[in-house]
């Protein structure tokens, strides 16, 4: 079977009717039809040839085309069946030559399984993520140390915004420590509803993960993200009274005296580096 006109959404729709499908908006699904954009998208990933590819989401296979394109080794991740049957049919040459494969079903749940025999450091990962799913899974890969080798996401506006957040703004969140602490977040093109079938109420971005080389460690990684989660879990209250809850009053001056970082201070005022150095000093109190 051929491929569907990517490019019109006239089209896309048509194919959709014919095939006695239609859009699922459970799975949040909207389709770039501006092949422009789909080039830059997958340029910024760097994909050359051999390379392990992951995708996320593929539906009918716009970019997945695009990245076979570049010979690379493709792997899936698709929760449709419709879409799944077609994606089979589609790329049916590249699934015999071991090119491409799908991994069936909810990508929030099988993908640690898919990790079990491969080296993800090496794998270039690319989605774009449905926007009911897309801050769940990129903070799962980063909580379990699943870090890849660069990351390219489409992604509602103000999920991009938060990755990329600096202290002391609003959008700054525990999501913007977690994604700074394995990857340097680059903000790439913001994307308007019409680049995509059926369009969107909100407008997308492209951000670019790339994972770093040294990034900070800390002594107890559990601990650092209980810390981060605890601190912004109220955001308007001070880093002490959200410490309440984890310390007493005599290790948590103990803390704050030796780490220099003053307890009035709020969740959003602290960079990455004093989340790691709150962690690792509060470690260090309760052995």
């Amino acid at each position: 079977m051929n491929c569907p006109d990517y490019n019109s959404p006239i089209a896309l729709k048509e194919f959709m009717d014919n095939n006695g499908m239609a859009m699922q908006k459970k799975f949040g699904q909207n389709f770039m039809v501006n092949p422009a954009v789909r080039t830059r998208i997958i340029d910024m990933l760097e994909a050359k040839e051999s390379d392990s590819v992951w995708e996320i989401g593929p539906g009918l296979g716009s970019m997945t085309h695009e990245i076979l394109k570049r010979n690379c080794n493709l792997t899936a991740f698709e929760i449709d069946k419709g879409f799944i049957n077609l994606l089979e049919q589609f790329f049916e040459k590249e699934i015999k030559e071991n090119k491409f494969s799908i991994v069936k079903g909810d990508v929030l749940r099988n993908w640690k399984g898919a990790t079990e025999d491969k080296s993800v450091s090496q794998i270039k990962l690319f989605g774009n993520l449905p926007y009911n799913i897309a801050a769940t899974f990129i903070a799962d890969t980063i909580k379990n140390e699943c870090i890849f080798d660069r990351c390219v996401f489409t992604v509602q506006k103000e999920v991009a915004n938060r990755m990329g957040a600096k202290p002391n703004t609003a959008e700054y969140s525990a999501f913007s420590v977690l994604c700074q602490w394995k990857y340097d977040v680059i903000s790439g093109m913001e994307l308007l509803p019409g680049n995509f079938w059926p369009k969107p109420k909100v407008s997308s971005k492209v951000v670019l993960l790339k994972h770093k080389e040294n990034p900070l460690a800390c002594k107890n990684t559990k601990l650092f993200l209980n810390i981060v989660q605890t601190l912004f879990s109220s955001r308007r209250k001070t880093i002490a009274n959200n410490m309440k809850k984890m310390s007493n009053a005599e290790s948590l001056t103990q803390i704050f005296e030796k780490t220099g970082i003053s307890p009035s201070l709020r969740a959003e005022n602290l960079s990455l580096e004093q989340f790691i150095e709150l962690a690792d000093f509060y470690a260090v109190e309760q052995v």
